[in-house]
């Protein structure tokens, strides 16, 4: 089906900013120490290994892309769950400790802790310079992406740059200085890594590219864009744009034979451990190899249904037809309602049965994110999907190239850019449809077209964010937003844990 780095959990400490009470640490005889590891390249490879099993904790494998895309107009969770539906989609989080939030906040500090091993003591090993280069700009870029994502999500966060004590006690870093560190790992990463790899076991692992992508996100974030199309010019009109290109098929994004294909610029890597015969909750040795949002993303009767979409946006994808007078064919691939299939729901399939024979004429007004679903290879959901998460995808770093084009008074040259995206799921070129548009209206055109091509793959909060537009109206087609509060809900709370035993860690505005 696919090839996958074999994540290895190396059994080293697990640290996160939380501290301990010392008289209640103990030492583990059994385990390895910094003094018996780290000595050669086989243990420099699976420390870094174990940075990529991080995306298989909870944080990352269930919460994390629900969380982007419910706090997002997107979707919203109407889960019985009602801690959950708060937190997720409402701005009601009265409990700064609740789990699933700060299930993503100490992962992302569980990935930090493990790229610091890697990056404290890999470069002191005797190994090939090159490969230990390589193996350096991979846990530089997943510190990166995991303070990345902490920057959005938090904005003001503390920053461990070495392997962490129970101890520490970090202070708070302001959300700039947290956006220049990621920075400086994304640039330190592309001066590591390749451009591609030449042996099929290293399929998954982060390139050259992906660190260019990500590092023009971090600047677009920032209105950074003249530093943002520099990265990105490399992607679509230098040596990457021979390595990188649109698939095929919209839908080739997300089905798992064809995952890592040549629009992939950055995926989340998940597998069917082939000696597991269960696919429920309980832990097992080898749990970890799959992934759980499709369980929780899945409509009633076959997963929780615990984040569902927004149903304005249909109206968004119906807005205009193909060239030959079809519907767009990114709504069907991108959400599960009655009218999947046009036909309605006498002839959309859920999961082995229509949409009637399922829910009869129940259901009629909700719609459920489908594009990390499995129910185009099976008929039930549970927790070990093999489903890739693809967070960077090359339409993604088209329409960033097209957006900062536009930021930089370059409207016309990003016209072609759009165009790609849209002829190849068979709509007429922008630069027909709608010529000669003003840099203001070319923002609104890429908020349409990143909408339409990239929703519920979890971009949407960040865009949002970019655009100023958290405050604008949103309440409107989402009613979630009638509960935010400018100048707080940009913004989750730092969890309670981590302020009661730190003292050195301030709460976030108006938390």
């Amino acid at each position: 089906m696919k090839n996958t780095i074999k994540y290895i959990a190396i059994s080293l400490t697990a640290a996160t900013i939380l501290s301990c009470n010392p008289d209640l640490d103990k030492t583990n005889p059994n385990q390895p120490t910094v003094e018996v590891y780290w000595n050669n390249a086989t243990d420099a490879e699976q420390g870094v290994n174990a940075i990529y099993s991080t995306f298989a904790r909870g944080g990352f494998s269930r919460w994390m892309p629900l969380l982007f895309i419910t706090r997002s107009d997107e979707g919203y969770s109407g889960s019985p769950w009602s801690d959950l539906a708060n937190a997720m989609g409402e701005f009601i989080q009265p409990d700064y400790n609740f789990g699933p939030v700060v299930d993503v906040w100490q992962d992302n500090y569980i990935g930090i802790f493990r790229a610091n091993q890697v990056l404290d003591n890999v470069p002191q090993i005797e190994m090939d310079e090159t490969l230990k280069a390589r193996l350096l700009g991979e846990a530089q870029f997943l510190r990166g992406y995991f303070y990345y994502n902490l920057a959005l999500l938090w904005g003001n966060v503390p920053l461990m740059l070495e392997t962490s004590t129970p101890t520490d006690l970090p202070p708070t870093t302001q959300l700039p200085q947290v956006w220049e560190q990621v920075e400086r790992d994304l640039i330190a990463a592309v001066q590591g890594l390749p451009a591609q790899y030449a042996a099929s076991s290293d399929l998954g692992r982060v390139t050259q590219g992906a660190a260019r992508a990500l590092l023009a996100k971090a600047y677009m974030q920032q209105g950074r864009f003249d530093l943002a199309e520099a990265q990105l010019q490399w992607l679509v009109t230098g040596e990457g744009a021979g390595i990188y290109d649109l698939a095929p098929g919209y839908r080739d994004n997300f089905l798992i034979h064809t995952e890592n294909n040549m629009e992939s610029v950055f995926e989340w890597q998940f597998a069917v451990n082939p000696t597991e015969v269960t696919d429920n909750d309980v832990d097992t040795p080898n749990h970890n190899y799959g992934s759980s949002i499709p369980q929780f993303l899945a409509p009633p009767g076959i997963g929780w249904s615990d984040a569902e979409a927004r149903t304005w946006v249909i109206n968004e994808f119906l807005s205009e037809q193909t060239e030959n007078g079809e519907r767009d064919p990114r709504l069907s691939v991108s959400l599960l309602y009655p009218f999947t299939d046009e036909r309605g729901p006498d002839y959309t399939m859920i999961y082995g049965q229509t949409f009637t024979q399922r829910y009869g004429n129940s259901n009629q007004n909700r719609a459920w994110f489908r594009k990390f679903l499995n129910d185009h290879w099976k008929d039930d959901e549970g927790y070990r999907s093999p489903n890739n998460y693809r967070f960077i995808r090359y339409a993604d770093v088209l329409l960033m190239y097209a957006e900062t084009l536009n930021e930089l008074g370059r409207t016309s040259e990003a016209y072609v850019h759009v165009d790609r995206v849209r002829q190849r799921v068979g709509m007429a070129p922008l630069s027909e449809v709608r010529p000669g548009l003003g840099q203001p209206q070319f923002l609104e055109q890429i908020k349409h077209e990143r909408l339409v091509e990239l929703f519920g793959e979890g971009h949407r909060w960040a865009d949002l964010l970019r655009w100023g537009d958290l405050n604008r109206g949103l309440e409107s087609r989402d009613p979630g937003f009638r509960n935010f509060v400018e100048g707080q809900h940009e913004l989750l709370p730092i969890p309670q844990r981590d302020l009661d035993i730190n003292p050195n860690l301030q709460q976030n505005p108006r938390w």
